[in-house]
């Protein structure tokens, strides 16, 4: 992927640099984009992906605007003020890293302390969410990793509650990125949102991640859509474009998800083969059923 999601939340991360580039002036000039996508709208839609080379935050974002995006997801404050000005959503804020998560109690005080001021930062936004990780396995057992999972959960879920923040983790594939990480089923981490019993516990569902571990996404969304507060998309194999080139058939579970009470956003987060503009817009025509 030419933007990596590492690569992305360092950059959101990274204070003043990224707070420049976000609020930098793109004039009167309009931002070079495909024509507006009309569509039914159905599907919340927003980027997980970073600006194309040389194109300012600002003009990146009124491009996606223009298509039809509601907002973008792991972003930081940086771009939190353009975001807003366009009308515009902080679909996901960071907060702790990846590898290093909630399945062990030894890193609870430092993840939750970086959760809250996450939470903090969506609410005082008006923002809808936060991501965390489980964190890799490092030797624990599933079972041991979901009740570690549950008992900081259960720390900070009242917290996101009254902030009416959702804090969501996500469901990333040890198969073939993400070699060791925990949560890497579906009935695994909808065991630890049971356990955990809060609204504001949720999983960020990754369709391309969970096609590798387990398929039957469908069926899967189904299931356990009550578990679920956010979805990212890619295609499989390769983590690119979502069109007819790969194995999901996006327009069939874009459809499926409509068809539930599910009113969170779905993230396009894959790695375009081609022009990034032009293949969010084909994106987002192929996910708004």
């Amino acid at each position: 992927m030419q933007h990596s999601r590492r690569h992305f939340i360092h950059n959101t991360l990274t204070g003043a640099t990224a707070a420049a580039l976000a609020l930098r002036s793109v004039g009167t000039a309009s931002a070079q984009a495909p024509a507006p996508v009309t569509g039914s709208g159905r599907i919340k839609q927003t980027v997980s992906m970073g600006a194309p080379k040389d194109m300012p935050f600002e003009q990146y974002a009124q491009a996606c605007a223009k298509i039809g995006y509601k907002g973008f997801d792991l972003v930081g404050p940086g771009q939190f003020a353009v975001l807003k000005k366009l009308g515009l959503v902080a679909s996901m804020i960071p907060s702790h890293g990846l590898p290093v998560g909630l399945n062990h109690k030894e890193n609870h005080a430092e993840c939750l302390a970086k959760i809250r001021a996450s939470i903090e930062a969506a609410s005082a936004n008006g923002f809808p969410n936060v991501i965390c990780f489980s964190g890799n396995r490092n030797g624990i057992s599933d079972e041991e990793g979901a009740k570690n999972c549950v008992e900081a959960l259960k720390q900070v879920a009242a917290f996101a509650e009254e902030k009416k923040v959702t804090l969501c983790m996500e469901l990333l594939n040890s198969k073939v990125n993400h070699k060791d990480y925990q949560c890497d089923h579906t009935a695994w981490g909808a065991g630890v949102m049971k356990a955990v019993g809060s609204p504001s516990c949720k999983l960020l569902y990754d369709i391309y991640h969970m096609q590798i571990m387990e398929g039957d996404v469908i069926a899967t969304l189904r299931q356990y859509i009550d578990y679920i507060g956010h979805i990212h998309t890619a295609g499989v194999p390769g983590r690119n474009d979502i069109d007819d080139t790969q194995e999901l058939c996006y327009p069939a579970i874009m459809r499926a998800i409509a068809a539930t009470k599910y009113d969170g956003y779905v993230g396009q987060e894959f790695g375009p083969k081609g022009d990034k503009m032009a293949a969010l817009a084909t994106a987002y025509k192929i996910c708004d059923v």
